[in-house]
């Protein structure tokens, strides 16, 4: 899969189709955290609202791939891992499963960071087998090693939080 990626803000009119790949999202997160759904069979995300009433904090992302919808990232100004209001903190990222492993995460990653320059936080939860490696193996491709990584505590499991500037 080489098609083109590309990283375009979300606006209001995507709430509809963020809170769809929200549902995949957390489903995939249930493997690793103790995450339920509520008794309407969705998981929802309280959140999502103020990616729109929020626009100065909070920068709602689509990953499309060769023009199809194949993720979403969600970055904050701001992160619980800093004291720096101004750090942009990757809050979610998602990539669907069959755009998984070609790369599309890597792009998407890179145009997001390159887009907005500045210090960034990444948080990873230990538990998630595939995330950490994914996101060590980018951050340290994207600084040529320059960032710092470190072990949180965490629930479940503890966090890795990577440091780094764009």
């Amino acid at each position: 899969m080489s098609a083109e990626v590309t990283l375009v803000p979300a606006a209001a009119t995507d709430v509809g189709l963020l809170a769809n790949l929200i549902e995949l999202y957390v489903h995939d997160l249930s493997e690793t955290f103790q995450i339920a759904p509520g008794e309407d069979g969705r998981f929802g995300y309280e959140r999502l609202p103020l990616y729109f009433s929020e626009p100065a904090r909070r920068l709602p992302f689509l990953i499309r791939s060769g023009g199809r919808i194949a993720g979403f990232t969600f970055v904050t100004r701001g992160s619980p891992m800093s004291d720096d209001p101004d750090v942009l903190d990757v809050a979610e990222f998602f990539v669907l499963r069959g755009y998984r492993r070609f790369g599309i995460g890597r792009s998407a990653a890179f145009l997001l960071w390159n887009r907005l320059p500045g210090s960034w936080v990444v948080r990873v939860s230990e538990g998630n087998r595939a995330g950490v490696p994914f996101w060590d193996a980018i951050i340290r491709e994207h600084t040529n090693g320059a960032y710092t990584a470190a072990q949180r505590p965490g629930s479940p499991h503890p966090w890795r939080v990577f440091t780094f500037k764009s």
